[in-house]
């Protein structure tokens, strides 16, 4: 999709996040402590991208996920902000998502750390 119809599709806010690598503040989101059964899907072109059960409270201000839907996420070195991390985009449409860290808490040691406002959730 051309950029002057990803901003007729999306808020100014989501496609800040999502088409120009943007954060959302911190502890704003409202999946941040959303624990419901379900998908988190792109919300910029509804991909799957996270399964609930992968979802955990990291208490870092955003929602994160140990682990990703096969193939939905792809990942991106990101040495922006003076820092060196891992950027993880949509693999559908190539959307800013968030990054991946390797301090979580569960047996994959992942975090991926995601913005709210790049989701759409659907219960299963």
């Amino acid at each position: 999709m051309e950029e002057k119809n990803w901003k007729e599709k999306l808020t100014k806010e989501e496609y800040r996040v999502l088409r120009e690598q943007g954060t959302e503040p911190p502890f704003s989101g409202k999946y941040n402590t959303h624990f419901d059964d379900g998908k988190y899907h792109c919300k910029a072109c509804d991909a799957v991208l996270f399964d609930s059960n992968s979802k955990f409270e990291s208490n870092c201000g955003w929602p994160s996920f140990d682990s990703s839907v096969d193939g939905a996420i792809e990942y991106k070195k990101d040495t922006s902000l003076g820092m060196m991390r891992i950027e993880i985009l949509c693999s559908n449409c190539g959307g800013h998502i968030g990054h991946i860290f390797d301090d979580g808490p569960t047996s994959t040691g992942k975090r991926y750390c995601v913005n709210s406002v790049c989701l759409n959730f659907k219960n299963q």
